[in-house]
């Protein structure tokens, strides 16, 4: 049986609304920065949506952190 698709809450709604305002306004200054495929921010809109405002919001910051030049890069989807 197919699970419906949940609603995103007022929370991850806003963190969503956030992280699209810095692709939109501040994303220009680090293109081409990004080790990982796909980009932290659209890893960050992905995990939000799919696993809510906490787990998401969690996954996306663990992600930033490893975003280093001493880090890990290459294909790293949501799970």
């Amino acid at each position: 049986m197919a699970e419906a698709p949940t609603v995103p809450g007022v929370v991850a709604r806003g963190m969503m609304t956030a992280v699209r305002r810095y692709q939109r306004h501040l994303a220009w200054a680090t293109r081409g920065w990004c080790r990982f495929q796909p980009s932290c921010s659209a890893y960050a809109l992905e995990a939000i949506e799919r696993h809510g405002a906490v787990r998401g919001g969690w996954m996306a910051a663990v992600r930033i952190v490893r975003c280093n030049p001493w880090g890990a890069c290459g294909h790293d989807p949501v799970p």
